[in-house]
């Protein structure tokens, strides 16, 4: 059986909501994002970070949690720091609600395709997520999840049909992505409660 991990990017957030501190919104989406990977079956779950952020992972990560220290925030460096897997998925750490099933439909295409990105839903640029056989094929081009989009992904592959477009999902970067949160829907709590004003 493939060794399959998902690795958190626990990379700076470019947006925080008025009224709350930028370091308690950046840890309470991280944790919510670590707690969401801890659930996840069939696959290993680790952080990623820059030396600078080392803080952010030890303040979230579970006692089994691996953290790998890259020298820059991308999907890249992330993927060049792995070992030992035949899989690996690199998603943002600003998608507090995110359902493990999207992340888990962001691996399922590998068993045929050697890339699969899964995009922002609300329109704009960037990725959810960045999943890839290992080793990381040749073609594929620097990612940054704030700016890419599927089409930057398929232009390096030698054939269109060799990325996969997955399932998207929201990603809390402004005001508008803020709105479409469901109080609903289960997970998120330390965002949850940093919004309500009732941080733990």
């Amino acid at each position: 059986m493939a060794r399959r991990v998902v690795v958190a990017l626990l990379r700076p957030v470019g947006w925080t909501p008025p009224g709350i501190d930028p370091t308690r919104w950046r840890t309470a989406l991280a944790e919510d994002v670590v707690d969401l990977l801890a659930t996840l079956n069939e696959v290993e779950t680790a952080v990623a970070v820059t030396p600078d952020d080392r803080w952010l992972a030890d303040a979230v990560v579970w006692p089994d949690t691996a953290v790998h220290e890259v020298p820059a925030p991308t999907v890249n460096a992330v993927l060049a720091a792995l070992t030992g897997y035949d899989q690996a998925a690199v998603v943002a750490a600003d998608a507090p609600d995110v359902p493990g099933l999207t992340l888990g439909k962001l691996l399922r295409p590998l068993t045929s395709r050697p890339v699969a990105v899964a995009p922002v839903e609300g329109g704009g640029p960037g990725l959810l997520g960045v999943a890839a056989r290992l080793p990381v094929p040749e073609w594929l081009p620097p990612l940054d999840l704030d700016t890419a989009v599927p089409a930057d992904v398929r232009a390096g592959a030698p054939r269109p049909g060799d990325v996969a477009v997955t399932a998207g999902w929201r990603r809390l970067r402004g005001p508008a992505d803020l709105a479409t949160l469901d109080p609903a829907f289960e997970g998120w709590e330390a965002t949850r409660a940093l919004l309500s004003g009732h941080p733990g």
